[in-house]
């Protein structure tokens, strides 16, 4: 069966983004929360976000609290901050693969891809 794993890295300082909260939302047909995680000590979260019966084919959405993670961490940020919430919407649409979505952040810029 397939899953859905994600990681933060904090390319500003060249480190893992430990302790920062994303959601995970099912967007299609209605927009509902999956769950909510936190990153390790490695910016991964401990588990896949969904596995096995719980990967579907779908639209998915993943929020990342950058800012609210990047204050907390000590970091000077505008206000509001320049990124802030990263939203990052996607499909699945082969529901027994392996869909890893990784987020490299500062606090000016995101990037994302389909990781492996």
């Amino acid at each position: 069966m397939g899953s859905l794993t994600t990681h933060v890295l904090d390319t500003s300082r060249g480190r893992p983004a430990a302790g920062m909260r994303i959601d995970l939302y099912a967007v299609d047909p209605e927009r509902r929360l999956i769950r909510t995680v936190q990153t390790n000590g490695e910016g991964r979260v401990g588990e896949p976000l969904l596995e096995d019966e719980a990967m579907r084919v779908g639209v998915y959405e993943l929020i990342f609290h950058a800012g609210e993670w990047f204050r907390e961490d000590g970091v000077l940020l505008a206000d509001p901050p320049f990124i802030d919430q990263v939203v990052l919407r996607f499909g699945i649409a082969e529901a027994d693969s392996h869909y890893h979505v990784p987020l490299l952040v500062t606090p000016w810029s995101y990037a994302s891809y389909r990781g492996s």
